[in-house]
């Protein structure tokens, strides 16, 4: 069975939907090397269509022009690429095709696919959404930029229920980033405030 793996950029605040603005200026030898860790292994990209659109927009031009970044997208260009979108036009760019029907059936069927080891969700806010909501997500990496972005799309929409996450890893680069890698959890038990009362401070003074 494959192991899903969501990577995201974040701010303090939550957003998610990534802003060049306060991005940029954190992106060190940090953070290109734990964003290359987690594109180590992967057998799958699941991206959303905003998301590919972004990526195809981008890394075939990149690759094509040989910069020190043309390793990584002719990477990218190789790896398979499922794209969760309703259009039907060409995709573009190789290694591309869609995925089409209802994603939590088509994920799961992917998961279980032979020969596959390792599924990343690069971005693609609805599809993350929607895979942690069927309890598809293996991990959720977040890069979290030491700024309040303000405004743009977060993560976490109002709903129920609630998400309990356990922290795997943690890591701290020198520009003030926080990598965060959890893994859906449970609660850690089911207290309420009368059974925590004798932790409160001055409780035993």
């Amino acid at each position: 069975m494959a192991t899903i793996v969501s990577t995201l950029f974040s701010s303090l605040d939550g957003v998610v939907e990534i802003d060049p603005a306060w991005h940029f200026p954190y992106f060190d030898d940090h953070m290109g090397a734990a964003v290359g860790e987690d594109y180590e292994d992967m057998d799958v990209l699941l991206i959303g269509r905003v998301t590919y659109d972004s990526f195809a927009g981008a890394w075939p031009d990149r690759e094509t022009a040989g910069g020190v970044d043309a390793t990584f997208a002719t990477q990218l260009g190789d790896t398979r690429k499922l794209v969760a979108t309703r259009g039907t036009q060409d995709l573009g760019w190789r290694n591309a095709e869609a995925l089409r029907g209802d994603l939590v059936e088509a994920v799961t069927a992917l998961k279980a696919e032979p020969g596959i080891g390792k599924i990343l969700v690069p971005g693609s806010i609805s599809v993350v959404r929607q895979l942690l909501a069927a309890g598809l997500l293996d991990e959720l990496r977040l890069l979290v930029h030491p700024v309040a972005a303000r405004r743009g799309e977060r993560l976490f929409d109002e709903g129920e229920p609630i998400y309990p996450l356990r922290l795997l890893r943690s890591d701290i680069f020198p520009t003030g980033v926080v990598r965060l890698i959890y893994a859906p959890s449970e609660l850690p038990s089911a207290a309420t405030y009368d059974d925590v009362t004798d932790k409160v401070p001055g409780a035993d003074s």
